[in-house]
């Protein structure tokens, strides 16, 4: 059964955020808080934990298109090749955001995903999920958590999410209602760059 943990956004309780990354240490998956819906993540170094992920998607993890969740750009060398000074700068004006980016994947990349040319980045505005990649010192490879019913696709409260996930999860961390609308996707990797609407506002780009 997984565990509930309530954490306030505000000003996040380093104990607690010390008991989730505890969990995603050893393994575990968690079900945790961004500035859109709630997502499901794991340690990027963990093989294992990354597999649960792809069989509860109901996906072949060579193939998942899972984010890297990362606590700002400074690790952006180790995932995605170099990139030129004005994707940076537009990176670094929609970060944090309700943005995911799609950059072109380096040879560092996790061996699970070595033949993925692409990689999605994203930085949320969201202390919580910060805190956490903060403290667990890499990335959360993350996907959102969706409904099977199709009029609410997002579940946005904590309590029915842990109801949902229960068994397959290890932790549900309460940050307060989440949205319904997911991050809107930026491909930087092709011309003319390819966007997929979701939450964040496009104006400042």
């Amino acid at each position: 059964m997984a565990e509930l943990v309530k954490i306030y956004p505000e000003n996040p309780n380093p104990k607690e955020i010390d008991k989730a990354v505890k969990c995603l240490r050893s393994g575990g998956l968690i079900i945790y808080p961004t500035d859109t819906v709630y997502g499901l993540g794991c340690d990027i170094t963990n093989t294992r934990a990354l597999e649960r992920i792809a069989r509860i998607k109901g996906v072949k993890l060579e193939k998942a298109n899972f984010s890297f969740v990362c606590h700002d750009l400074s690790n952006l060398s180790d995932f995605v090749k170099q990139i030129d000074t004005p994707t940076f700068k537009i990176l670094k004006r929609a970060l944090p955001g309700a943005y995911t980016f799609i950059l072109p994947g380096n040879n560092n990349l996790p061996n699970v995903f070595k033949r993925k040319k692409t990689v999605g980045i994203r930085v949320p505005d969201n202390e919580i999920a910060l805190s956490l990649v903060r403290t667990l010192g890499n990335p959360i490879v993350s996907t959102s958590i969706r409904d099977e019913d199709e009029l609410i696709e997002y579940t946005t409260d904590p309590e029915l999410i842990l109801e949902k996930w229960d068994h397959l999860v290890d932790m549900v961390i309460d940050g307060g209602y989440g949205d319904n609308v997911p991050s809107t996707v930026i491909d930087l990797t092709s011309d003319p760059e390819v966007i997929r609407e979701g939450k964040g506002s496009l104006a400042i780009l």
